[in-house]
């Protein structure tokens, strides 16, 4: 977990270079703007995982000698077929036919959105139907 926090961090820390460059040299300052957002979008989880690195046992990944099976967890947790993906595909195509059709679409997508969400959690905590 440490080294995805230095990853994180150093590439925050590269953007808002880049965001402090394209602020002088460029015309505009929306691409700036976005730049310095993207900065902060590695800061923020970086520095939440460098909190919990130092609160947690160390991972393999932060051992010079871990290996990639030592890091893999628990196999095979998932439910091998379900319905749910494919309910909330369904759910995300009738938001987004909303905002081409009208805003009532919106009401069965957000609805199929919801009941996947419910149906997709009790089917995993449940452990699917392997």
């Amino acid at each position: 977990m440490k080294q995805v926090s230095r990853i994180l961090i150093l590439l925050g820390i590269f953007f808002l270079a880049m965001a402090i460059v394209y602020w002088f040299w460029s015309k505009e300052s929306g691409g700036s703007i976005m730049i310095f957002a993207g900065s902060l979008l590695c800061f923020m989880p970086g520095s939440y995982y460098g909190w919990w690195a130092k609160r947690m046992a160390p991972h393999p990944q932060d051992s010079k000698t871990g290996t990639s099976e030592e890091g893999a967890g628990v196999v095979a947790t998932f439910p091998g077929t379900s319905i749910w993906p494919f309910t909330l595909g369904m759910a995300a195509f009738f938001v987004v036919l909303s905002l081409v059709f009208g805003i009532w679409l919106l009401i069965p997508g957000l609805g199929l959105a919801v009941w996947a969400l419910l149906g997709g959690t009790a089917e995993g905590r449940r452990g699917g139907n392997h």
